[in-house]
């Protein structure tokens, strides 16, 4: 393979830490005073599946997130800012990065009729599934650095 200016590991980790990125900047502009004291994140997305056209999207808010709505917003908070420092810093790559995929997956099944949700969370995802198979974690990473994941 060849490549322009870093070789193709260095890239590849330049694509784990723009993610991570991504992710630190989804947790960086939360409100976590509405989401953590008004429930405002959880209340959103419990109008979103109350209106979804797919039964088990609505069943399965209803069953999980709905009886726990406090205990879900911060999951979801703090699941975005435990990705992004993961994936910026090398740390637990391949589990941040399978989470990550999840995480977009379930976002992109509930906001399913959101085009500008679609794309971030599909590109999110790809890039996710990408880093993972391409072991990221490789290079410019504590993984490498402490051996993990080899």
């Amino acid at each position: 393979m060849q490549t322009i200016w870093l070789g193709g590991p260095e890239w590849l980790a330049v694509l784990r830490i723009g993610l991570g990125l991504w992710w630190l900047e989804s947790w960086r502009h939360k409100d976590k005073k509405g989401w953590f004291e008004r429930g405002t994140g959880i209340a959103w997305a419990a109008g979103v599946a109350a209106e979804h056209r797919w039964a088990g999207v609505r069943r399965g808010f209803d069953l999980v997130v709905r009886p726990r709505p406090k205990a879900m917003a911060y999951v979801v908070v703090y699941a975005e800012l435990a990705l992004g420092a993961g994936l910026v810093l090398g740390f637990l790559t391949p589990v941040a990065l399978a989470g990550g995929l999840l995480l977009n997956l379930l976002y992109l099944v509930l906001m399913i009729h959101d085009w500008a949700e679609q794309g971030q969370n599909a590109m999110m995802a790809l890039i996710s599934l990408v880093a993972l198979g391409a072991m990221s974690w490789q290079t410019w990473s504590l993984d490498a650095a402490m051996g993990l994941f080899r």
